[in-house]
């Protein structure tokens, strides 16, 4: 987070880092080796809806294809599927 100052003074550009804040990404799936993750991304969604109609949103397996898809999915993506699921025209099978 940077810290205003006022202009001139010699402290411009203090930065002060945030106390718990670890970046986090999707770890790394040895079955999507390329660069592009569009598979992952959209295998992780499927996989979510999957286990949420088995289990329920809160079963820990869960939890981690719907950290990883939205990690790796542009959001207009994400927002495209849930509305052709909720039409009923996902290609997808869940």
């Amino acid at each position: 987070m940077v810290k205003y100052t006022k202009i001139g003074s010699p402290d411009d550009t203090t930065i002060i880092p945030p106390g718990d804040f670890k970046p986090m990404t999707a770890p790394y799936d040895p079955r999507f080796p390329n660069t592009n993750q569009t598979r992952y991304c959209y295998t992780s969604y499927v996989d979510f809806h999957r286990c949420k109609k088995r289990h329920s949103e809160e079963y820990e397996a869960c939890k981690y294809f719907k950290k990883v898809y939205k990690a790796m999915c542009p959001n207009f993506w994400i927002e495209k599927w849930d509305e052709q699921l909720e039409q009923g025209t996902f290609p997808g099978k869940i």
